[in-house]
């Protein structure tokens, strides 16, 4: 009668029980230190940019995937957190670069009627002068 483990002869060499592994044959990238990946890494990027494979981000694309990295930081708790000076600062020179390219958005009236309103709620000013909209 045929053993069971018969099917699975093939695939012995790898299955990592000789030299205390703990599951892993010891081969192959994910078995490589942290350090030794991110080299073995950069060096394919660089390669690819000088081929000109690599993959020209758009800019949606880089927004999603830095708003991504942000979350992950945040839930890992280690994010920078920003003072309200380094925030201004911050969202000054995005707004100057924007409108240096010509890609800021430009506000209407109301808009900008309403940005000044949530602005002046979120700030505590609230209802000035007792007028009511």
């Amino acid at each position: 009668m045929a053993s069971s483990n018969q099917g699975n002869q093939g695939n012995q060499g790898n299955q990592g029980g000789e030299g205390g592994q703990g599951g892993s044959s010891g081969r192959g990238f994910a078995s490589m230190d942290p350090q030794r990946q991110r080299e073995i890494a950069s060096q394919g990027g660089k390669a690819a940019h000088e081929s000109g494979h690599a993959h020209e981000f758009s800019s949606e694309e880089a927004r999603e995937a830095g708003s991504k990295g942000g979350k992950a930081a945040h839930e890992k708790g280690t994010a920078h957190e920003f003072t309200p000076e380094e925030a201004r600062e911050a969202g000054s020179k995005g707004g100057k670069a924007a409108h240096e390219k010509g890609t800021a958005h430009e506000f209407t009236s109301e808009e900008a009627r309403e940005a000044g309103r949530k602005g002046g709620e979120a700030s505590g000013g609230g209802n000035r002068g007792g007028q009511q909209r």
